[in-house]
């Protein structure tokens, strides 16, 4: 294993006040990193999570960013690379939806796809690019073990983060060799507010334990990170069972 050296001095957040994010950052303040950017909408929310940051010894920034914006990530992400070198972006922002709810209403169904798949494939290759001009850096980009296959329960997040997940796979194939380093992290479910009041399932983890995950992977340089780590063998059994079984899965 590599060692503390190889962890960012520098990162961006996309996504500014997810909690996964947020317990990253808190761990990788206490191995070496100095300067935070957390970029999200504006709110109480990302001050408070900026000063949170600030309180443990780190230089925090935030920046106006939003995933459902497109035109203007080039902008919002440029005033970030233009301070100094970024040796990290975390792709972390996403909503679950409500799927009873976003079935019977097709807008809020294309929302979910347009923040969790449309607005990371804009903000994905905008970073990517600032990336490739440094000539080196890290891109971990927050997938979900629900993008492996559909669930009846969550079938629109769940296509929203298969279609992240395969974007950001090919990005990383893209990518090789150029210096910038793409990491896919798919977490089960993870214990935050996202998922408070939902029923929870086995292999349940914390934003710690993903925490944790990352900065094994980004010491490793690995390309796919599951947590946990027994998530890998649970969904490549789902993905091959015969539909009609999965159907009736008590999934």
């Amino acid at each position: 294993m590599k060692d503390a050296t190889d962890l960012p001095q520098s990162l961006l957040v996309l996504g500014g006040t997810s909690e996964i994010a947020l317990a990253t950052v808190r761990r990788l303040i206490a191995r070496r990193t100095r300067t935070v950017w957390l970029a999200g909408r504006p709110s109480p929310a990302l001050d408070q999570a900026a000063a949170h940051l600030r309180a443990l010894g780190a230089d925090v920034r935030t920046v106006a960013f939003d995933a459902l914006d497109p035109e203007s990530h080039e902008t919002a992400l440029g005033k970030v690379f233009a301070e100094g070198h970024i040796d990290l972006v975390l792709l972390a922002f996403g909503i679950l939806g409500d799927q009873a709810h976003d079935e019977r209403d097709p807008l809020r169904a294309v929302r979910v796809a347009q923040t969790n798949y449309t607005g990371a494939v804009s903000a994905g290759l905008v970073a990517a690019r600032a990336l490739q001009t440094q000539g080196r850096g890290s891109l971990v980009v927050l997938s979900s073990a629900a993008g492996e296959r559909a669930r009846r329960a969550d079938f629109i997040y769940g296509s929203s983060k298969a279609g992240l997940d395969a974007f950001a796979q090919g990005l990383g194939d893209a990518l090789h060799g150029t210096g910038v380093h793409v990491m896919v992290v798919r977490p089960g479910f993870v214990r935050t507010r996202m998922t408070t009041g939902l029923p929870e399932t086995p292999l349940t983890t914390t934003p710690e334990a993903v925490a944790t995950a990352i900065e094994l992977g980004l010491r490793r340089r690995s390309e796919t990170v599951w947590v946990p780590g027994a998530l890998r063998l649970v969904m490549s059994a789902l993905r091959h069972a015969p539909r009609a079984l999965f159907r009736r899965l008590p999934l």
